[in-house]
């Protein structure tokens, strides 16, 4: 068949540059979508849909209207939850669009472990698999050790030149299929580790901010309008969850339903995901990096909170990693949520005050991110947070 190009939209940027390999093959050659398109996303978008609605679809458009890429040879791929969030009805908000601008001929592909969109599903191999496992691993350890290394680094800009190293170091052992059993990601990350120990460090007082919250603004500088880079000029570091924790998440928590051979296979990468997650762990703590604990244990961190036991959304996983993160240390909390995100709304915002009180000396504070509020809104609640005095 003849070989197509597969746009993805922009969603994990640490963890892109990586898992697009696992989309590499015969049929697909995969490109990340970088620049964002609000007001193009608008026209088309009612502002009352959740966020990032708005900035995937005016991704998409602004993709297939630069006539960098042939319609014809061109696929959109799409992930979906599956569950209450409205993203699983992405695609067919998007395909009425699509065919309105004339791209009636690009395909959008689902990728989801529901069965929901089977006539577009894209089909997932084991060595789609087994690339994803190790790139998501890898992307963990850039974004961690990064996010933790950049606010002490003596010559600015280090530590991005140490991750775009390592990006095109990893990538090749993806395009080879090399060092993609645990001995090998693990081996990885432990080398990852002795590099950005090497970095020189200044001694400084800097802020820590913990970062919890819908993926999209999570991962996602175009969803969390460059939360990072704000904060880190603040002189606060963020931490923020690896990816492996979500999707230890969503296969536990999203498996109930849909094809029996997916719900097996899915159960088993969860086992076997998660003692990987263990010995990755290790090797970050050994290095000197807050880790928060592995899956399992904060799923039993949640039930003891009692605050929520909805697996909606970012559902108790942005409960009990606030709580993790405030027990080892980072007692301020933001939260950040796409305006319109009701399972966000409903198991985020609402927990807030309950989580404050079985966590003395912490201080949560979220924000919304919409196509209707001004940056410096979102900024002052920012800096609410960051010049709070805790006791």
């Amino acid at each position: 068949m003849e070989k197509r190009t597969l746009l993805i939209p922009a969603l994990l940027d640490r963890h892109w540059p990586l898992l697009r390999w696992a989309f590499e093959s015969e049929r697909y050659h995969a490109a990340v979508l970088e620049e964002g398109a609000e007001e193009l996303g608008l026209r088309h978008m009612h502002n009352d849909l959740c966020y990032p609605f708005v900035l995937i679809s005016g991704q998409v458009l602004r993709a297939l209207k630069s006539g960098r890429w042939d319609p014809a040879k061109t696929s959109v791929l799409i992930s979906q939850t599956g569950d209450g969030c409205r993203g699983s009805c992405l695609i067919r908000l998007l395909r009425p669009v699509l065919d309105k601008e004339g791209f009636p001929e690009v395909p959008l592909l689902s990728l989801n472990t529901r069965g929901i969109e089977k006539s577009c599903a894209l089909p997932v191999g084991p060595a789609m698999g087994l690339r994803a496992v190790a790139a998501a691993f890898w992307g963990d350890a850039l974004l961690l050790m990064g996010n933790q290394t950049r606010p002490w680094e003596a010559e600015p800009g280090s530590v991005n030149a140490c991750i775009a190293r390592w990006e095109e170091r990893l990538s090749k052992d993806l395009e080879a299929n090399r060092n993609l059993t645990p001995g090998g990601i693990l081996r990885r990350c432990r080398e990852m580790a002795e590099d950005f120990q090497k970095i020189e460090k200044t001694e400084k007082d800097v802020q820590k901010i913990a970062v919890v919250g819908d993926i999209y603004c999570k991962y996602c500088r175009l969803g969390n309008w460059g939360l990072e880079r704000y904060l880190e000029e603040q002189n606060c570091a963020a931490g923020i969850n690896g990816l492996t924790w979500y999707a230890l998440y969503y296969l536990d928590s999203h498996l109930d339903i849909g094809p029996a051979a997916m719900r097996y296979g899915g159960k088993v990468l969860a086992v076997l995901g998660g003692c990987l997650q263990d010995r990755f762990i290790e090797i970050l703590r050994e290095a000197g990096y807050t880790v928060l604990p592995p899956y399992r244990e904060l799923k039993a961190l949640a039930g003891n909170l009692n605050v929520t036991r909805c697996g909606l959304g970012s559902g108790w996983l942005l409960s009990a990693e606030a709580a993790a993160w405030v027990q080892l240390g980072w007692r301020k909390v933001l939260s950040g949520l796409p305006f319109g995100c009701l399972p966000g709304h409903i198991y985020g915002r609402s927990v807030y005050a309950a989580l404050q009180r079985q966590l003395p000396g912490s201080l949560i504070v979220g924000v919304d991110y919409d196509a209707s509020i001004r940056e410096i809104t979102v900024q002052s609640r920012i800096r609410m947070l960051i010049d709070c005095e805790l006791e």
